[in-house]
């Protein structure tokens, strides 16, 4: 089972985005803004972190930059979690140090599908 931070401060996308991971058999902890999103990742050793671009209290590549700079997170994916229009997403995205992107809204069919590319390999006992 991964694990999987969410760092989104609007509450209706972070329980859809949740509830999709969680059914794909994933832990799942949230986080509303960039302070406790560091808090939980700094924490804990997540296998991926989506993170909204546009929070309350830190900007995305506040949070992008300061989890980076972190040994133990030097490997772990980070997914800029975003509503903006894609193109301006993926330019954003790559200039914060960010390894992909997922828009929103989210499709809820190939949600969990597009995190799990950018999880390890899953290894079978």
């Amino acid at each position: 089972m991964s694990l999987i931070i969410i760092i989104e401060d609007d509450a209706q996308s972070a329980r859809l985005a949740m509830k999709i991971l969680q059914r794909d058999g994933h832990h799942v902890m949230l986080a509303s803004d960039g302070e406790c999103g560091l808090t939980m990742a700094f924490g804990h050793q997540p296998d991926a972190i989506l993170v909204d671009l546009g929070l309350p209290d830190l900007d995305g590549q506040t949070v992008v930059a300061l989890m980076r700079q972190q040994a133990s997170l030097a490997q772990v994916p980070i997914l800029a979690f975003t509503a903006w229009p894609e193109a301006k997403a993926r330019e954003m995205a790559h200039a914060y140090g960010c390894d992909g992107v997922i828009t929103k809204p989210i499709d809820t069919r190939s949600f969990a599908a597009q995190v799990n590319t950018y999880l390890p390999p899953k290894v079978e006992p």
